[in-house]
């Protein structure tokens, strides 16, 4: 399976589990489109946009789950391929749900998870 990852603070979460599917954040919604990271940009993005803030998830999807109609790989930040969802987040394709803890300094780090 592939994967594809959101950092999503809590309380954002739990009004997308009320409404049963996630719209994506003022960001994304600014964007026009939800913004995911690919294992290896996980820890950049945090570190970029979401260092030294609590209380933070790591949402893990399967990509085999998503419309691929509106999963698009593009570039953006260093020319590198992120993935951008053009819809809403189905809640079904969420595979795992985890706390994401910064270190000491508000840095995170990631390791792929275990299947």
């Amino acid at each position: 399976m592939a994967y594809i990852y959101k950092i999503v603070p809590r309380n954002e979460w739990v009004e997308a589990e009320k409404l049963g599917l996630y719209n994506g954040s003022d960001i994304d919604a600014q964007d026009g489109f939800i913004h995911f990271s690919q294992e290896e940009q996980v820890a950049d993005t945090a570190n970029k946009h979401f260092r030294n803030q609590k209380d933070l998830l790591l949402i893990c999807v399967d990509t085999h789950a998503l419309d691929q109609n509106v999963l698009k790989y593009e570039i953006s930040r260093g020319g590198a391929l992120f993935p951008h969802l053009y819809g809403v987040l189905p809640l079904k394709s969420i595979v795992k749900i985890q706390e994401f803890l910064s270190d000491e300094n508000g840095y995170f780090s990631f390791k792929e998870r275990d299947d």
